[in-house]
């Protein structure tokens, strides 16, 4: 599983912004060739996005890249560039239905073949922002093993559900309970599948970062395992909201170890700190066993540089 608690927008056409994004400490880049880059700087977004996919592994990121939706005409166009070694995914933007995925799982394959890259190596995250996708989700999600993760766009979400400005205009309080539902949808969906959910940017003010944790932990809750970050002071607080807190892993570490002696035993159960643990409560500290450790591991990595 890759860990994808923070993954930071930047637009591809620009090169600087691009190297300045490899110090933030983020899990994973956005290459950003949709919504963050004009029509006439598309072109010169594919080419910085192929070209820096190398750096951006040697510096322990995921490297994904926002391509066009469908309606444009210009997804297979950016899929031929950017799919090349090293590539970790796509992000389909407006993604709607299965035949989305389908579409753009055709043009990878194509591409790895033509590439000599290994079959299934380039993942799909598909973005959903619209009623439509958003109910649609199930299906998207089961279209293809590439789909790793769903991530929630609730600016064009507002807007499609005729919300005005939306999430533009008013605080992230005020538009929480208007985007819970779809934030709910997908959430349950990705983990019912299991996959990541990956959470909308924040609306907030961009140093509201504790508005921005806060609404961090609100939708962790919900089932989101990551955020979806537009600007690189957003990436400490988010990686600290979908990080195991130290005390945490101690308690797991403790909880697993009671609960494995007690299975030497022959006990399906014991107590611990006057309460009863049992195998859910095992699973549960394992599985944030793992978290931790992959987190730790990626963490390592990315401090080598």
């Amino acid at each position: 599983m890759k860990i994808l608690r923070s993954m930071l927008y930047v637009p591809a056409n620009s090169w600087r912004m691009i190297n300045s994004a490899m110090s933030e400490g983020t899990d994973a880049v956005i290459l950003d060739i949709e919504d963050g880059c004009p029509l006439a700087e598309k072109e010169t977004a594919r080419v910085f996005a192929r070209d820096c996919i190398p750096a951006m592994k040697e510096h322990g990121i995921e490297a994904f890249v926002r391509i066009n939706s469908l309606d444009t005409g210009l997804t297979a166009l950016d899929i031929s560039y950017v799919a090349v070694k090293g590539l970790d995914g796509v992000m389909l933007a407006k993604t709607e239905s299965k035949e989305d995925i389908a579409v753009v799982e055709r043009l990878l394959k194509k591409e790895e073949r033509a590439k000599k890259l290994a079959p299934g190596s380039i993942s799909i995250i598909a973005l959903l922002e619209t009623p439509k996708g958003i109910l649609n989700v199930q299906e998207i999600i089961a279209a293809s093993p590439r789909v790793i993760a769903v991530s929630f766009g609730a600016g064009d979400y507002s807007r499609e559900m005729g919300a005005g400005m939306g999430v533009t205009k008013i605080s992230p309080e005020a538009y929480f309970p208007m985007v819970l539902t779809a934030r709910s949808l997908i959430a349950m969906a990705a983990r019912a599948a299991g996959i990541q959910a990956i959470d909308t940017p924040f609306f907030g003010f961009v140093i509201d970062l504790e508005g921005l944790a806060k609404e961090a932990e609100k939708v962790k809750l919900i089932g989101f395992s990551g955020k979806q970050l537009t600007h690189p002071s957003h990436v400490a607080p988010v990686n600290a909201v979908f990080s195991p807190p130290p005390e945490d892993v101690a308690f797991a570490k403790r909880l697993a170890a009671a609960y494995e002696a007690a299975k030497a035993k022959g006990l399906g159960a014991t107590t611990m700190g006057g309460k009863m643990i049992d195998l859910g409560s095992f699973k549960r500290a394992q599985s944030l066993l793992a978290q931790a450790k992959l987190i730790e591991a990626k963490e390592k990595l990315m401090a080598k540089d």
